[in-house]
């Protein structure tokens, strides 16, 4: 490891490809200056972290079942700081953030979401898409606050609805974009050349 790199803390709940995703863009050289210092997981059958472990990443498991919140974050902030992360990465990572966490990380956590927010915030947001019958749909990369879906937005990758799609098909065309636009979105932020200014963020 480089002492250089910028440390991401990835956290996940499930198969892991947006981790995969940004795992291989910092190895091709489209993320620079960054390593991935840890892989964080609430459930240890996550697919994600076995995958982390395959390639030799420090990888923990911090259960959260039948643990209070305050708890279970307070260890997950902890094993953070130990990695001493600059950015936090949310990759499928299904439970909320306390405030206690936002705060402990203050812009320093981002989260990709499979919707164009501020559209479908919150779980099944391609089956609300197709309910609501939107001809454009896409995935988010935003700044986790306190609030669901809510923080300032980094980047937004658009990708149309098409005739005859279900869940599935419009899930899997918009998590395509995600690969690529959690990397894109990562490599933003640790460029340093943006401003957050109120609800808007300002490339440099």
């Amino acid at each position: 490891m480089n002492v250089n790199n910028k440390k991401l803390g990835i956290l996940l709940s499930g198969r892991g490809s947006n981790f995969l995703a940004i795992a291989e863009s910092i190895d091709a050289g489209r993320i620079l200056g960054a390593e991935v210092a840890v892989v964080i997981s609430n459930r240890a059958e996550a697919a994600g972290i076995a995958a982390a472990r395959e390639r030799g990443l420090n990888a923990l498991v911090i259960e959260a079942r039948g643990r209070k919140r305050a708890d279970h974050d307070a260890e997950m902030i902890a094993a953070l700081r130990e990695h001493r992360v600059d950015l936090v990465c949310l990759a499928g990572y299904m439970r909320l953030l306390s405030p206690e966490f936002v705060r402990a990380f203050p812009q320093r956590i981002l989260n990709i979401h499979p919707s164009l927010l501020p559209a479908f915030p919150g779980l099944d947001a391609q089956r609300q898409a197709l309910e609501y019958g939107v001809q454009v749909s896409g995935c988010t990369v935003h700044v986790v606050d306190e609030e669901l879906d809510h923080g300032v937005i980094i980047l937004q990758r658009a990708v149309p609805v098409l005739p005859g799609d279900d869940e599935a098909a419009l899930s899997a065309r918009i998590l395509a974009e995600e690969h690529l636009a959690y990397s894109q979105a990562i490599a933003r932020v640790l460029s340093g050349n943006y401003a957050i200014v109120g609800r808007r963020y300002e490339a440099r």
